[in-house]
């Protein structure tokens, strides 16, 4: 899958953080997104594959975006068998966010990413569009630390992990009211927390790497953007375990459904008979080859962002690969007319 796909799974990406990077700054988040999925929609549908998008958007109407159970590829046509192999013909599960972190880009701030992950039929979680629980930690904790511990708990177990004291760790918040304990909590605990407004796919991203300052990731935020994260630490080694939040009084801001009772029905009918089950990184992507792709849109910790030069666009997009267990930066020059000279600075 890897040798197949991977390159144009990096143009997939790459194209749509282009797209959305040309309305950086502009503050219209809804059509940074817009453009986003136009673009990665026509790309992988001039990719030889059959895929389905197994967490998207458009989930509870017919908004005209990448929407769970949309078939994409060439070979996901009509006439598939006159046109692509056997091998091709095999279905291959996506889960995107074209634009991660809309508002990052609108607003000219850090941290943007147009991102992706596939495996094969059945290797992602499909994840109703909820709220979760999260928590991702390095490698070195993997499996020590635990979402059911408290965060007082888990930070004395990473300091453990990683031969550090409790007050240089940094943990990742998203800020929003419903943390405002958890963010007391772990500054009682003598830890730092490092808010962010939107964007924690990159956030946990982060946890997957050495120095990055960067040691955990903990709270609430988007179900589906927790399977792609996931699918990230889970080829890097790293720890993420993700719970799904179906009450609406717990996330206190959002639209998670009608009720806490009409969404654990809603959860019944998706297959999912235990609402509180604790999901770890190789349940959430469990296929047996997952590919992460994420290309900067706005310039963030790993990550720069598009940078446009007369002729042509720079991109910084990293690849975490299960199959080779690699992660790759790729920095691409994308000429656009023509041939101008490339500015390498």
């Amino acid at each position: 899958m890897e040798n197949t796909l991977g390159l144009e799974i990096i143009e997939v990406v790459e194209q749509a953080a282009i797209a959305s990077a040309r309305l950086m700054g502009k503050g219209d988040k809804n059509e940074a997104d817009r453009v986003a999925v136009e673009a990665m929609r026509e790309r992988m549908n001039k990719i030889h594959m059959r895929g389905r998008i197994v967490i998207g958007e458009g989930e509870r109407d017919d908004a005209p975006m990448l929407f769970i159970g949309e078939e994409v590829g060439i070979c996901s046509q009509p006439n598939a068998a006159d046109v692509c192999t056997i091998d091709e013909l095999l279905e291959i599960d996506i889960a995107v966010d074209p634009c991660e972190g809309t508002n990052l880009c609108a607003y000219g701030q850090p941290g943007s990413m147009a991102v992706l992950a596939i495996s094969e039929k059945g290797g992602l979680f499909a994840a109703p569009d909820f709220y979760m629980k999260k928590l991702a930690a390095p490698p070195a904790a993997k499996g020590k630390v635990d979402i059911d511990k408290s965060a007082t708990e888990n930070l004395k177990i990473l300091s453990e992990c990683l031969d550090l004291p409790i007050d240089e760790l940094v943990v990742v918040v998203m800020k929003r009211e419903r943390h405002n304990e958890l963010i007391a909590e772990i500054r009682a605990a003598g830890a730092r927390v490092a808010l962010i407004s939107d964007g924690d796919v990159g956030a946990a991203i982060n946890c997957g790497f050495a120095g990055t300052n960067i040691h955990a990731l903990m709270g609430i935020g988007a179900a589906p953007e927790g399977v792609i994260s996931a699918a990230a630490l889970r080829c890097l080694g790293a720890h993420f375990q993700g719970q799904l939040i179906y009450d609406p009084a717990v996330v206190k801001t959002g639209l998670i459904g009608e009720s806490k009772e009409a969404n654990i029905e809603r959860l019944k009918s998706m297959g999912i008979t235990d609402p509180d089950k604790v999901y770890t990184a190789e349940e959430l992507a469990c296929g047996e080859n997952v590919l992460f792709a994420g290309t900067g849109i706005t310039s963030g910790n790993i990550m720069d962002g598009v940078r446009f030069f007369k002729g042509g666009a720079r991109t910084h997009t990293l690849v975490i690969s299960s199959q080779s267990k690699t992660a790759r930066f790729v920095d691409t020059i994308h000429m656009v007319g023509q041939p101008q000279t490339v500015n390498l600075h």
